[in-house]
Order: structure tokens, then C-alpha cells, then sequence
């Protein structure tokens, strides 16, 4: 029980990788808090969780309203005295180069990916303070060091948030707040498989084209990152303050021959 009576919350833990990482958080002994903005697929998570035994409450918020993100904030903390584990995991995915991408969709990107993770961050920090305790984890993704063609947008607020980490690990190390970021590769979460199916006339073919960039030749799995994220929320990860981790199957530091 890695998490055992650790509360933790989970922004977009409807679906993919925040609902794999909200029923692993749960199976190791944590409270988890599921946020999503999609009411159903919420409580479909915290269903599951109690099926199986585990302890969840699903409040809905959009993480990029301030007055929505700070109700969620104190109505989680109203219901179990605090937050240990803020995992910021709530984004969507952009498509095209920069002279392709329109305004509102550069601005809708920006607001979930990066004011996504300020906010939650913003209203969760100042109780993590008063403790002196804390664990945060914010989704990055390994094209912040990477270039890949036609995600120019996703690249911009995927680098945003990998700076932000380390930032706040600065300001916070002082409160023992340890702040984190995850670096996925391809993941092949329910949300890709559906856009690879409306986007492409041959999906499979474009999958097979995904699973070259990974030294692994493979896809990763929503539970690859649940198990970083379990890593970084546990007490096992003590000694990381502002490290980027790299779930990627080898996408940043290899190169096939």
C-alpha cells in the first residue's frame, strides 16, 4: 500500500491515463479526489474505484475557471483535511504547424495545458504549504525536448509546463512540496485511438508509423504512466525535486539505426 492514507486528486480522471492512474492510486491505500469535466465519465471512475474497494469522491471543475478550480480546491479539503497528492493530468492535443493553427485553438490548448496546471496548482499549494507536505505531479510530454512535425502547439504548452515545474520547485522546496513532471512518449489512450480513427483514412498504418519513433517498437499503455505517477505520489520518490521522467519507450534519448 504505496499510498496508504494519502489523499491525492486527479484532474481529467475520466478517461486514459488520469483514470488508469485514479484506480492505481486507489488500489495502493489513497483517497483519490476524481476531477473531470465530463460528469459521467467521472463517476464512472469513482464507480470503478468503489467496486473494487477503494475510496474516491468526484467533484467537477474546469480546471481553467479560477472560481471552479478553487471550489473543487476547498471542497477537497473540506472533505478529508487536506491534499498530499495534486496530479495534474487534465490536457488535450493540438494539430498542425503554426502558420495552420487559428487563434481560438492556439488560445483553447494554452488555457487547458498550461493554466490547467496553474490553477489546480495555485489553489492546492497554500494548504500544501501550511503543512509542509506535498507531492505535485504535472503532465509534460517528451516533445517539450523534443521537435515533431505538426504538434507546434501541443510542443509550446508541453515546454510551458516543464519549465513551471521546475520553477515551482524553487519556490516550494523550502514547504517540503516536491514538484515533478511526466514525459510521455505515444500513448495509446482512448483519446488517440479516436482521433487516429476520424483523422487518418488508415489508422492502423499510422500506428505502425507511431510505434517507429519508440526504440521499444511498441505504444505505451495509459498504466505505463499511472506506475510513474505512483512513483512520483509515493514516498519511494523522496529525493526528486523538479525532475522531468521520461516514460517515452525511448523516443528522446534514442535513435534507431
Amino acid at each position: 500500500m504505496r499510498l496508504h492514507d494519502k489523499v491525492t486528486l486527479i484532474t481529467g480522471a475520466g478517461s486514459g491515463i488520469g483514470k488508469s492512474t485514479a484506480l492505481l492510486f486507489a488500489q495502493e491505500g489513497a483517497a483519490v479526489i476524481v476531477n473531470d469535466l465530463d460528469e459521467a465519465k467521472g463517476r464512472e471512475t469513482v464507480s470503478e474505484i468503489q467496486e473494487r474497494g477503494g475510496e474516491a469522491l468526484f467533484i467537477q471543475a474546469d480546471v481553467t475557471q479560477p472560481e471552479s478550480v478553487k471550489a473543487m480546491a476547498e471542497n477537497a479539503i473540506s472533505a478529508y483535511g487536506r491534499i498530499d497528492v495534486l496530479f495534474n493530468n487534465a490536457g488535450i492535443s493540438g494539430v498542425g504547424a503554426l502558420h495552420e493553427i487559428e487563434p481560438e485553438a492556439w488560445d483553447r490548448i494554452m488555457s487547458i495545458n498550461v493554466k490547467g496546471v496553474y490553477l489546480p496548482s495555485k489553489y492546492v499549494v497554500p494548504s500544501m504549504m501550511e503543512r509542509k507536505s506535498g507531492s505535485i505531479i504535472n503532465m509534460s510530454s517528451c516533445v517539450a525536448e523534443i521537435g515533431l512535425a505538426r504538434r507546434v502547439s501541443y510542443a509550446a504548452t508541453k515546454g510551458a509546463v516543464l519549465a513551471l515545474t521546475k520553477s515551482m520547485q524553487v519556490d516550494y522546496a523550502a514547504y517540503n512540496i516536491r514538484v515533478n513532471a511526466l514525459l510521455p512518449g505515444t500513448i495509446f489512450t482512448p483519446f488517440v485511438e479516436n482521433f487516429l480513427k476520424t483523422s487518418y483514412t488508415d489508422p492502423e498504418a499510422v500506428i505502425e508509423s507511431l510505434k517507429q519513433r519508440q526504440l521499444s517498437g511498441k505504444l505505451g499503455k495509459p498504466e505505463d504512466v499511472a506506475g510513474a505517477a505512483l512513483f512520483l505520489a509515493s514516498d519511494e520518490s523522496r529525493f526528486m525535486m523538479g525532475s522531468p521522467l521520461y516514460i517515452d519507450g525511448g523516443v528522446v534519448f534514442g535513435k534507431n539505426a
